[in-house]
């Protein structure tokens, strides 16, 4: 019984670690997350390896959305978007050759966009920083108001709540049904 009370009062505690908010995410984020880290492969489209528009028409995809090809081809579908108007899954475009747009990525929100980097692979970028502000040229808005908040609007946070514990046992308590619990095994009960 000892062991019972104290294996009660330890789930307690560790349920108790756990109450409080879960954290919340987006199916656009849950789409890109497990592919940060892979490596970046000119005309890769896939897991093996991407390039950036190989990237954004991967994710898209995954939600029945065909993209074009080629970044400056994507730039040219969807509606166009300011730059301070930029919310979760439109598409950004960079000239990162000097000539046209040549570089694209998923705008995540608070200046951050996923994109697959020839020198990272896929990779968080941040709009901000001086190599990716001085080359920003457009972006672009392919999610209507409903796929929007489907796959790129982050859902309310889930209460989870603890277990309640068990009563606390006093050290009377705890001797007496010890004593018991001894007595019985003594005596094959």
């Amino acid at each position: 019984m000892k062991k019972a009370a104290s294996f009660l009062l330890a789930m307690s505690i560790a349920f108790g670690a756990f109450a409080g908010s879960a954290s919340a995410t987006t199916d656009l984020r849950a789409a890109i997350d497990p592919l940060i880290g892979i490596d970046y492969k000119y005309g890769g489209s896939t897991t093996s390896g991407f390039d950036c528009s190989g990237f954004t028409s991967y994710v898209f995809a995954k939600f029945g959305i065909d993209l074009p090809r080629r970044s400056v081809d994507q730039a040219a579908i969807g509606t166009k978007v300011a730059k301070d108007e930029l919310r979760p899954g439109d598409l950004v475009f960079f000239n990162t050759n000097g000539k046209t747009i040549s570089h694209a990525g998923i705008y995540l929100g608070n200046g951050k966009f996923a994109h697959a980097s020839s020198s990272r692979g896929v990779a968080i970028g941040d709009m901000n920083d001086s190599y990716y502000s001085t080359r920003y040229v457009t972006a672009r808005r392919i999610l209507d108001q409903t796929k929007y908040e489907k796959i790129a609007v982050e859902a309310p946070a889930v209460e989870v709540s603890a277990v309640p514990a068990a009563p606390a046992a006093d050290a009377a308590d705890v001797a007496r049904t010890t004593e018991a619990s001894e007595l019985a095994a003594e005596h094959g009960l």
